[in-house]
């Protein structure tokens, strides 16, 4: 007989619970988040596991890969899925999870989600780690213009390299003022240092990967946006269709049928943020910054005389999804004069 096992995974502890082919329940536990732990206790007794199932959150990619590592079955299941199912049970307990989990291995009533490998998980951690930089370096210099607003000191519009020099240049003659300003163009020299530290680990890291490099020839789409873009797919080949990327990113709208009822809402917003808001920051770039014309910056100016900016560039930002994972796909690099047939853009080979 096949058991299935589901666990409720916590920084500190996870609750295991084994379910046979009939939903009885076999065993039960608590046991502390160790990959060793949690196989001894699914081995011990012999039996034959088909599938044992986690709930993905920022700490089971790494248990998963452990558990896999071990030769179990695991399976991280989709959050979103995990929420439906568990909500129908009365108490919500770390117990009850567990046992829902491993009815939903039973059931296969579940949707896997594919884990990152551990160098996409380090080129997530350097994006988001500068991006996490650059808003505490912008935080520190909004604050400096901040303190010295109630005193009619205005810094004005300033180059980065020339903030430093302005604020002390109108701080002349405000020495108490002086004493307590310095300290923090202290700090933002030091944050602004380290920031440019990153974004050389950033550039390092778009010059050595050939699949970054070819996204880059496409107008709009710099190191940061196709970085992102790489880390958050991570293999393009667990999509089986490129214009299957748009969705999973959350730039395709909701759909609402029921009976009579058809409505067709606002995109779903579904996936990783980040990505999303690199492709529509892209997606602007096309359609106001770059002079040169191709057909999907064309396209997209139709567009946005018929629907507005915010729309188009969100269109566009899904077809730039297509295109990208296509390059990635294909081994090929932007053409201008590359066609659009039926939603998607294709490129040359």
């Amino acid at each position: 007989m096949d058991f299935y096992a589901g666990l409720d995974v916590s920084l500190e502890a996870t609750n295991i619970c084994v379910v046979d082919g009939e939903g009885k329940v076999i065993r039960e536990a608590k046991l502390e988040t160790d990959p060793d732990a949690i196989e001894l206790f699914l081995a011990e007794w012999g039996i034959h596991l088909k599938r044992v199932g986690l709930e993905a959150f920022s700490y089971s990619a790494w248990l998963f890969t452990a558990l896999a590592e071990k030769g179990l079955p695991v399976i991280c299941i989709e959050t979103r899925h995990a929420k439906a199912a568990l909500n129908a049970m009365l108490n919500k307990t770390d117990r009850n999870d567990a046992k829902g989990i491993a009815q939903m291995m039973r059931t296969g009533w579940f949707r896997a989600v594919h884990v990152k490998s551990e160098a996409a998980q380090t080129l997530r951690a350097l994006l988001v780690g500068r991006k996490a930089m650059l808003g505490k370096v912008l935080d520190m210099e909004n604050m400096i213009r901040g303190l010295v607003r109630p005193f009619g000191l205005k810094v004005g519009e300033i180059s980065v390299g020339r903030f430093d020099a302005r604020v002390r240049e109108i701080l002349t003659g405000k020495k108490e003022l002086e004493a307590i300003v310095t300290p923090l163009l202290e700090a933002r020299a030091v944050m602004r240092q380290q920031l440019a530290k990153l974004q050389r680990l950033v550039l390092v890291a778009a010059r050595g990967d050939a699949a970054v490099r070819r996204m880059m020839t496409v107008p709009g789409v710099g190191a940061l946006v196709a970085l992102t873009f790489r880390a958050t797919v991570d293999d393009p080949a667990r999509f089986k269709k490129s214009s299957n990327v748009g969705a999973h990113f959350g730039l395709t709208p909701r759909r609402y049928q029921s009976g009579q009822t058809d409505r067709i809402g606002s995109i779903s917003k579904c996936g990783d943020e980040l990505t999303r808001a690199m492709l529509y920051e892209a997606a602007i770039a096309i359609l106001t910054r770059i002079p040169k014309n191709f057909k999907l910056r064309l396209w997209g100016l139709r567009l946005a005389r018929k629907k507005g900016l915010k729309r188009a560039a969100t269109a566009v930002a899904r077809a730039l999804a297509v295109l990208l994972h296509k390059i990635w796909i294909d081994g090929t690099t932007f053409r201008f004069g590359a066609g659009m047939k039926r939603g998607r853009v294709a490129t040359a080979r």
